[in-house]
Parts: C-alpha cells; sequence; structure tokens
C-alpha cells in the first residue's frame, strides 16, 4: 500500500471489512418507509424547477449579440447553461430508475424525452446503467470506470496497466493529469456511447447506438437491442430539429445557444460519475469478495455546495444511498442519507476535500490498479517498478 496517494478519506475504504456493510435489510430498516416512495406531483415540481431556471438562463442567451468580441461571453454562457441544464439529466436519470412517478408511462415518455434532446439514448443508457449498478467497483463485471490491471490476466481483468504507468511516468504527473481531465471531460461520454470507454472487459466494444455488429451485443440481451433502435429514433429526431434551426438560424446560434451548453452537460456528467466511483484509496473488487451491498458502498459522497445540489438535485452528495435503493428520490435521498451516515459510519464513505482538489488527485494518482489476492482487491497505485 505504500505506492497508494490517501485523499481526504485517509485510507477509510481500505480498512472496511464485511462486518461494517449492512444487509440490505439492515439498510431498510434504518430508512423511513415513505422515503423509499416517490410522488409525482413533486417530482413534476423539481422537473419545472429545472425548467424554469433553464428558459431564465436561455433568455439571457438571447440577448447576447453575435459577435466576435462577445466569444468569451459566450463561453460563460454555455458554463452557465450546461450548469443548469445539468438538473435535466438528473431527472431523466431519476426516471430511468423508476424513481420519478408510479405512472410509468409519464416516467417513461419524461425520461425518453429529456435524454432525447441532450443526444442520451434512454433505453440503452438505462440498460448500461443497470449493469453499472448491479456490479459496482466489480473488477471483471463492472460498467463504466471499470480500471486497468497491473500485470492482470488479460481474461477477466482490463491488462495494460503497466503501459499507461510508464507513460504517465515519462510524461510528468502534471502533464498527464491536464491530459486525463481534457480526455475525459471533453470526450468522455461520446467515447463511452460510442464505444464502450472505461467499461469492463465483459461487454467488450459497445455501441449505445449500434447494438449488433460489428460492436459487441454482451451489454444488449433479449429485448434489449430493440429497444437501443427506439433509443436511436428520439436522438434522430432531435438531430433532425437541431439541422432545421441551422438552415433556419445559421450555425452559430445553435453552437452557441445549444451545442456550447451541451458540452458542459456532458462535463458534468464526467464529474460525477468519475467521482462517484473513483478515488485513490477505494478499491475495486474480484468476484470472489464482491456483493452488491460492498460495491454500493464503495460509492462515494463529496461536498458539491448548496448551488449546484439545489441546480442538481443532490445527485453528487447523496449517492450511497442511490446506489444501494435507486428508488428513492432524490428528495427523499438527502435525508436518508444522513440516516445512513449515523448508523454505517465505518461504511459510509464521505471525501471532504473540494470538487478541484478531487478531480486533480484522481486525475494525476488514479492509473491503475494492482491485486491484492489475498484480500481479493485491486487499489490503485501512483508508481509502479518491476518487482512490485
Amino acid at each position: 500500500m505504500s505506492n497508494i496517494k490517501f485523499s481526504g478519506l485517509k485510507g477509510q475504504a481500505l480498512v472496511i471489512e464485511d462486518k461494517d456493510i449492512p444487509s440490505k435489510k439492515e439498510f431498510q430498516d434504518v430508512i423511513p418507509e415513505h422515503y423509499f416512495k416517490c410522488n409525482t406531483k413533486t417530482s413534476l415540481r423539481y422537473l419545472f424547477q429545472s425548467a424554469l431556471i433553464q428558459s431564465l438562463v436561455f433568455a439571457i442567451g438571447l440577448s447576447i449579440p453575435y459577435a466576435p468580441l462577445m466569444i468569451p461571453i459566450w463561453i460563460i454562457y454555455a458554463l452557465l447553461s450546461g450548469t443548469t441544464a445539468m438538473g435535466f439529466w438528473v431527472i431523466a436519470h431519476e426516471c430511468g430508475h423508476g424513481a420519478f412517478s408510479k405512472n410509468k408511462t409519464l416516467e417513461t415518455i419524461t425520461g425518453y424525452l429529456l435524454h432525447s434532446l441532450l443526444l442520451v439514448p434512454y433505453f440503452s443508457w438505462q440498460r448500461s446503467h443497470s449493469v453499472h449498478h448491479r456490479f459496482t467497483n466489480n473488477i471483471t463485471n463492472g460498467e463504466t470506470h471499470v480500471p486497468l490491471v497491473i500485470r492482470g490476466n488479460g481474461v477477466t481483468e482490463k491488462v495494460g496497466g503497466e503501459r499507461e504507468l510508464h507513460f504517465s511516468n515519462s510524461l510528468g504527473k502534471k502533464n498527464y493529469g491536464i491530459l486525463q481531465l481534457v480526455l475525459h471531460l471533453l470526450f468522455g461520454w461520446p467515447a463511452y456511447l460510442l464505444t464502450g470507454s472505461t467499461g469492463g472487459i465483459k461487454y467488450g466494444t459497445s455501441n449505445h447506438f449500434w447494438p449488433i455488429k460489428p460492436f459487441s451485443k454482451a451489454l444488449w440481451p433479449s429485448i434489449w437491442p430493440k429497444k437501443v433502435w427506439l433509443s436511436d429514433i428520439g436522438v434522430g429526431l432531435t438531430l433532425l430539429a437541431i439541422f432545421y434551426l441551422v438552415l433556419k438560424y445559421g450555425l452559430f446560434p445553435v453552437i452557441t445557444l445549444y451545442f456550447g451548453p451541451l458540452l458542459v452537460v456532458n462535463s458534468w456528467l464526467v464529474v460525477y460519475t468519475w467521482l462517484h466511483h473513483t478515488d485513490s484509496d477505494v478499491p475495486h473488487l474480484s468476484n470472489t469478495e464482491f456483493s452488491f451491498m460492498r460495491g454500493a458502498f464503495l460509492s462515494i459522497d463529496r461536498p458539491y455546495g448548496r448551488v449546484l445540489n439545489f441546480l442538481h438535485h443532490n445527485i453528487g452528495s447523496s449517492h450511497v444511498v442511490h446506489h444501494v435503493c435507486p428508488t428513492i428520490p432524490h428528495y427523499h435521498a438527502k435525508k436518508a442519507t444522513v440516516l445512513i451516515k449515523k448508523a454505517f459510519k465505518k461504511a459510509y464513505l464521505f471525501n471532504p476535500d473540494p470538487i478541484h482538489k478531487a478531480l486533480w488527485n484522481i486525475a494525476c494518482n488514479c492509473i491503475a490498479v494492482k491485486s491484492e489476492i489475498k484480500k481479493g482487491r485491486y487499489v490503485w497505485q501512483s508508481s509502479y517498478k518491476k518487482g512490485d
């Protein structure tokens, strides 16, 4: 463990034992029963909240002149608009988990429309995201942010950790961190949708728009290929609408009012998922040591602050609860988090590091993992020498 660079967790995740992890029943007993139930009116109120905020921001965008001198202002606008629009992504995410409404038709239509407008294939994401939940931090079956392994066996693990560590050493820690931030925040989400980048080795090179050859079919069993095609219709119609708007109003307004903010939404999505499931002293687990509850309790809550928690419906500060029971709506997850933090102090992970500091830490130090066979886990290494 000498090569691990501890974060604000101070090694807490590495000393958690099986006895510290609650059972699903113990978890449920701590939380009031009504927290597990969603309310359609309440969910619609939060949707209206995001829509109202986004409308105000969009109105600001319409007042900004299209002139070269205003490019810095348009960049600021993209950051603002993309940050507020992330609220729609979170609500669609709730729909995909069944946490929005008991009216499943309303829930599906809402999630499908919101995600399609953000160029996300709704049903495709719903499937891959459910796999991610089922196998959180499983080195073999995990989906998204599955690390490279040092001296892996190449069958059930993603090999290449030695090469990546050598590359980071040759580039220098600072330059490597900058490169990882650029690759993840700008290209991470489309790379995942198109090639399954950071996904588990079990699922091969997947594509969220094309569930058949030449891409892997492993992620799309049974009826899911049909659902992938249905997802494509929503994204396709959105692209047609964008093309129409370009023809009518020109390319620059569409870039500034839509694609700029969309890049920021995608970056926020990567920030949240990356920081939820990656930390320099949070391990990944082998199949022999993995259980659903243990994987879920390796999720990490972080301090995003009141403004971002308000705009993004607490997605980053109540994620442990969400991973154990994703049908708990966000407006109950915040209160449930307080309860599990008290009840399961050893198991619950909260990293107090500021978000920018946490991002920099994982970009520089979460490079590859090494197997600790006796403990059935894989831990991050910030450096590597032959013979380690």
